[in-house]
């Protein structure tokens, strides 16, 4: 649990500075490439960074569920939804790649329009169906233990990405 406060610290710290601080420092530096670069990567992965993780999601399931699953006999209900669920979302985020003579689908008119209204829909339905994934698969203490580790490698992640936005702060702070 302190590995997920840890995380979420990092992570919150680092929105705030996106939204509030390297905006301010990007302007007032436009020869340096530093913040632009950190503003660049913190918007592209809030923007993108859902694709990963549907990747990896799907990826565990396949080598590391499956394989407690064929042990013992469980409910491939949840399985299955989430597993729908999530490549339905990166079908949805690669659709737009295509070109459009590829008959894939192409979305409707209608649906075009409320992605031209509201263009930060698309990102927030897909980071919405990661959260619902991610929540359906920790429900379960068993899946939640092979999903996050027994707190080791948890541990590791989260105090990498404190680290990682200290030291950026820091550098920032240095340059400014």
């Amino acid at each position: 649990m302190t590995s997920l406060a840890v995380l979420l610290l990092a992570a919150v710290g680092n929105a705030v500075t996106q939204w509030v601080i390297l905006p301010k420092l990007a302007a007032a530096h436009p020869a340096g490439y530093f913040f632009r670069g950190w503003l660049w990567v913190d918007h592209e992965t809030s923007s993108y960074g859902w694709m990963p993780l549907a990747g990896a999601l799907l990826a565990w399931e396949f080598y590391v569920w499956r394989k407690v699953r064929r042990a013992k006999p469980v409910a491939k209900v949840r399985g299955w939804a989430s597993r729908k669920i999530l490549t339905f979302v990166l079908a949805a985020g690669f659709a737009p790649i295509l070109p459009w003579w590829i008959p894939a689908g192409q979305p409707s008119e209608k649906t075009m329009a409320v992605i031209a209204r509201y263009p930060g829909l698309p990102c927030a339905i897909s980071w919405g169906a990661i959260l619902i994934v991610a929540t359906v698969l920790c429900c379960k203490a068993e899946t939640r233990n092979l999903l996050l580790g027994r707190g080791k490698t948890l541990s590791l992640i989260s105090l990498g990405a404190l680290t990682m936005f200290v030291a950026l702060t820091l550098a920032g702070w240095a340059l400014t």
